[in-house]
């Protein structure tokens, strides 16, 4: 947490709140990429393939 300084505690409050709900923004982000790569299935392509299509689409 950042060193601030807080006038009253309803100010530190309302700040760890914000903090907290862009943390729980982040942790939703990543879960919902995770549940769209594990329902996309798997892959019989190697890791060199994989790299290769990679870089052919960059």
């Amino acid at each position: 947490m950042d060193k601030k300084e807080y006038s009253t505690k309803s100010e530190l409050v309302n700040d760890l709140i914000r903090q907290a709900r862009k943390q729980q923004r982040k942790i939703d982000w990543i879960s919902a990429k995770l549940e769209k790569a594990e329902n996309s299935g798997f892959t019989n392509l190697s890791k060199e393939q994989i790299l290769a299509e990679s870089k052919s689409v960059i």
